[in-house]
């Protein structure tokens, strides 16, 4: 397990650890009440860092002593423990472990929530995240110079605003026989899941010194508008974003995520100077029957219980990166491998 250097109670800053791992394992959409079997292959594997993606309980109440109880459900099971003995464990929510289905800015119990999750994950006492106003977002700095990685976990769920949905009647007809959602694009170019003052913040991380960047994000981001929740429901969040990689000449952008309950690897080379990519893994317990289009889907899905891993060979270099997704025993569904070099257009 990682050395801690430095823990800040800066608004702006995180935790800041030794080295930079080789080897960042991730997944989401945990349920309590299930086997997780998969953690074991995950152990095999030997994460130095392990990042929970959200929807790591279902929660789904307003009774916070049911949240809780969800909580330490998770917490008994002997995998989940193994893997907090073995590896960094960090985390952000998602819906159901922020407290309801698709909730947003005015679910009434976040605050104490907020407290439930944070006590759950070994959050210290004075740590901005349990009294910031405006989300539980953080990130978390790996190595220094030219071997370092800066994971960035953004809040999506604290002040998003009320979601677009389209009518029954097209959904029915029309979004149903084509495995997409309820949701559309939303027509108010101001609405936002992430809000202003994250904004300010999530702009000064992407300028912290680092060789890569990891947005570890909640929701899909890449993938084509599916009609669940996703970025492309907030066209002007998602935008925002690319025009700061510009703005701020961002090297060695990589994007992980969760959600969906299918994993899948994203690549995108539009609108910027690089190509970005994304490793969507779901879930480590929930599986859906119907995968979404997504044009921007380089090799195969699973919609299987599944992890995913960002390796970074630091020997070389220009050191190779390979991002995958891997099913219950470990064995490689999608991988992609990559120089380093190839996300890094900017002086």
């Amino acid at each position: 397990m990682y050395k801690l250097l430095a823990l800040s109670t800066l608004l702006l800053s995180g935790s800041v650890f030794a080295d930079a791992p080789g080897r960042i394992l991730f997944g989401s959409c945990s349920h309590q009440d299930k086997d997780i079997p998969i953690f074991n292959s995950i152990i095999d594997d030997d994460p130095e860092v392990f990042v929970f993606l959200g929807d790591n309980v279902y929660g789904d109440t307003e009774d916070m002593s049911v949240l809780q109880n969800k909580y330490e459900k998770l917490g008994s099971k002997p995998g989940f423990k193994e893997l907090k003995e073995q590896a960094e464990l960090i985390a952000i929510w998602d819906d159901h472990d922020y407290g309801a289905n698709d909730a947003g800015k005015d679910y009434p119990k976040k605050e104490a929530s907020r407290d439930i999750m944070l006590d759950f994950w070994g959050e210290p006492e004075n740590s901005p995240r349990r009294t910031r106003e405006d989300g539980i977002y953080t990130s978390y700095t790996y190595g220094e110079g030219e071997e370092s990685i800066h994971v960035i976990l953004p809040d999506l769920r604290w002040n998003r605003d009320d979601i677009a949905h389209v009518t029954r009647e097209e959904y029915a007809n029309e979004r149903k026989p084509k495995n997409m959602g309820p949701y559309k694009v939303h027509s108010d170019p101001n609405a936002s899941m992430i809000g202003e003052k994250q904004w300010q913040w999530l702009e000064e991380q992407l300028q912290k010194p680092a060789r890569i960047k990891v947005i570890g994000s909640s929701l899909q981001l890449l993938a084509d508008f599916t009609g669940w929740e996703s970025w492309a429901n907030f066209p002007s969040d998602r935008q925002r974003l690319f025009n700061l990689i510009k703005k701020h000449k961002v090297n060695g952008v990589i994007l992980i995520s969760g959600d969906t309950h299918w994993g899948e690897i994203s690549y995108y080379d539009e609108d910027l100077d690089y190509p970005l990519w994304e490793v969507t893994s779901s879930g480590l317990t929930q599986e859906w029957k119907d995968v979404s289009p997504n044009k921007h889907r380089i090799g195969q899905f699973i919609n299987k219980v599944n992890y995913g891993a960002l390796d970074v060979d630091w020997e070389k270099d220009d050191p190779v990166v390979t991002l995958g997704l891997y099913d219950e025993a470990g064995d490689v569904v999608n991988e992609h491998r990559f120089r380093l070099s190839t996300l890094e257009p900017y002086e």
